[in-house]
């Protein structure tokens, strides 16, 4: 199969699925694809804040994700010792302290947006194994395999929205120096108990953070740090003591914690590490969201600046293809633009996570 494009966008996330969304709205032609048979996966980035809601709505998605259902946090409340020591509301003129929006919402009403569009296609399944080059040496499409077939798709531009294990960024040789922040996490969901509100917990339990995200649809989600690399030796004895510290923090959890975490595959990993790549574009080609700066889970800032990685990229697109220069240093407006707020909200992230303590009597 071989297929060309305008653009060719690797990952089919909701930054790569809004990318692909504008450049079809300004009349290009592009090639979304995506390794995975389904894209709809659990415990990823779910909480909009204000920059991604805004995003959105700039956009016209945010209304068809609410209508497929999100929910509005009202508070987000500090615990200690199961009882509330601090509460943090919306600031006037505002109606939440964040959004979960599961991911399975967003990329429906993102996949739904671009079918509108015949110009754009989306493939899943399709896994990428080469980039391609011209005469010049400049990165002109990707080649792979959907299945036992073999594919290619020609492009003027190749985007790189695959995420933190890139492997548009591995096989354009791009470095990146990981940043690691010395914790692992463990996600868990279980059914909330009656009468909870839609609010954002933290507490510290054995000196660790423990953080509940009430989710839509009935759900609150658990994000335990756990020392990194220490999944290893916990998962080799009873869950027991992790759910017995769990109640211990947040009591009100305890029937539905009992019931739901009954062993260690009720929970799922994530290795935390954070990176950003020595450059974000070469000739014909750019990299965005964590696949050019992997985000920590702290603050959810991931999905939102893979949104607006999408949102400022798509101008630097369009007019560069207009023109015809696809050069790194013409797509380098789109890095100049988004780097440094990037890594200044990756460094508030460290910082968040040195001080999470202070917030604490214990």
């Amino acid at each position: 199969m071989e297929l060309q494009s305008d653009v060719c966008i690797v990952g089919a996330g909701p930054g790569g699925a809004l990318l692909a969304i504008l450049l079809a709205e300004a009349g290009l032609s592009v090639t979304l694809l995506e390794r995975h048979a389904s894209v709809f996966k659990e415990f990823r980035g779910e909480h909009l804040n204000e920059d991604g809601e805004r995003i959105l709505r700039k956009h016209g998605v945010y209304e068809a994700v609410s209508k497929l259902g999100l929910l509005l946090m009202k508070r987000i409340e500090y615990m200690e010792h199961g009882q509330l020591i601090r509460s943090i509301t919306p600031e006037e003129g505002h109606a939440h302290v964040g959004i979960h929006v599961p991911q399975k919402h967003l990329l429906q009403a993102l996949f739904d947006r671009l079918e509108a569009y015949p110009k754009a296609q989306l493939l899943t399944g399709a896994v990428v194994n080469q980039l391609l080059y011209d005469e010049q040496g400049a990165v002109s499409g990707v080649s792979g395999k959907k299945g036992d077939d073999a594919f290619s798709v020609r492009s003027r531009v190749v985007v790189g929205a695959d995420g933190r294990y890139s492997t548009v960024r591995k096989l354009a040789n791009i470095p990146t120096d990981v940043l690691s922040h010395g914790y692992d996490l463990l996600w868990a969901r279980i059914p909330v108990p009656a009468g909870w509100e839609p609010v954002i917990r933290m507490t510290l339990a054995e000196g660790a953070q423990l953080a509940l995200f009430t989710q839509q649809g009935g759900f609150v989600q658990i994000g335990w740090s756990i020392p990194e690399g220490a999944y290893s030796a916990m998962k080799s004895g009873p869950i027991d003591g992790l759910v017995d510290t769990l109640v211990k923090a947040y009591p009100d959890l305890e029937p539905s914690a009992r019931a739901h975490l009954q062993s260690w595959r009720d929970m799922v990993l994530l290795k935390v590490h954070s990176s950003r790549a020595d450059s974000w574009v070469k000739d014909g080609l750019v990299i965005m969201g964590d696949a050019a700066h992997t985000m920590s889970p702290t603050g959810a800032f991931g999905l939102n600046c893979a949104l607006n990685d999408a949102d400022t990229l798509a101008g630097v697109l369009i007019e560069a293809i207009a023109e015809g220069d696809t050069s790194a240093k013409r797509l380098s407006a789109f890095e100049r633009s988004n780097r440094v707020p990037t890594e200044a909200l990756q460094d508030r992230q460290m910082e968040m996570e040195r001080t999470f303590a202070g917030n604490f009597s214990i």
